[in-house]
């Protein structure tokens, strides 16, 4: 035979009850003149009772949310991350840079600075941070032979005004460092998962000219830069594992350039870089 449990129809009673109770109780605080101690906790009554009948999620506080701990401490973040990136062709250009493959690895060290500002589906934190990355590794092809149609004068051009020059080729170690980085983290109801974008900036020295060029002589017109600069973009996400952990996932177009440091400036026009990082929150 089966048997009927009482339990939900004591829940739902005591419910009911709560609920008339703390009704009754703000209408009447209401049509009486009360002090602000006494209407604050009618109000935390009728909302108590509200939250145990289930009529309404719980209001998500920094103690049960990872996002909210982070979020209300404005915490400090140090990072530990690797990044791989591709590079992409160029249409305008005859180094085409599809080729290239990039290593990265680094720690980032960063703050939430601000309190959550209110604006629409924008609404979140800024989030102010830099970085440095000892492990900086492009993989170019190999020495190879390349046509150009901007020559140097020294060089004999083929009856079609091009010519045929060796390029330098293979990887290429440095070191990068990132001074300013400028995030925003979006204001989300997730306990875990907190979206974000950004904007950065950063400058790259290698052991040798980057990117690879035809030969030339010191100070000869058609040299690259050991020196260059980073600016890019990009969104991602952090995971919060648990609090004041979490691992960080970002996508980001990056432009490599020597603003003409060296006496040629063909750049990596575009890369996209997949990074992903292991953050300590304090």
């Amino acid at each position: 035979m089966r048997r009927t449990t009482l339990k939900p129809f004591l829940k739902i009673a005591m419910c009911a009850s709560a609920l008339f109770v703390a009704i009754s109780s703000h209408e009447l605080f209401a049509q009486t003149t009360m002090s602000n101690d006494s209407s604050s906790a009618a109000a935390e009554i009728t909302s108590k009772s509200v939250y145990c009948c289930g009529l309404h999620d719980d209001p998500v506080k920094p103690a049960e949310s990872p996002v909210a701990e982070v979020s209300t401490r404005r915490s400090w973040e140090i990072s530990p991350f690797l990044s791989y990136a591709n590079g992409l062709p160029d249409n305008d250009s005859a180094d085409q840079r599809q080729d290239f493959r990039f290593l990265m690895g680094g720690v980032e060290v960063g703050k939430i600075l601000t309190p959550v500002v209110h604006a629409g589906p924008f609404s979140g934190q800024f989030h102010f941070a830099g970085n440095i990355m000892p492990l900086w590794q492009a993989f170019t092809p190999a020495s190879h032979e390349q046509v150009y149609t901007n020559c140097p004068l020294t060089v004999p051009l083929e009856p079609s005004g091009a010519c045929t020059l060796e390029v330098g080729g293979g990887i290429y170690h440095g070191i990068s460092i990132t001074p300013v980085i400028f995030r925003w983290n979006f204001l989300t109801r997730s306990r875990r998962i907190q979206p974000w974008f950004q904007a950065a900036a950063g400058v790259i020295y290698t052991t040798h000219k980057f990117p690879p060029d035809f030969f030339v002589p010191p100070g000869t017109p058609g040299g690259t830069s050991v020196w260059n600069f980073s600016p890019q973009g990009g969104i991602g996400l952090r995971y919060f594992t648990r609090s004041r952990r979490s691992i960080d996932f970002g996508v980001n177009a990056v432009h490599i350039s020597s603003a003409s440091l060296g006496d040629k400036n063909p750049g990596v026009n575009a890369s996209i870089q997949v990074q992903v990082g292991y953050t300590f929150w304090k």
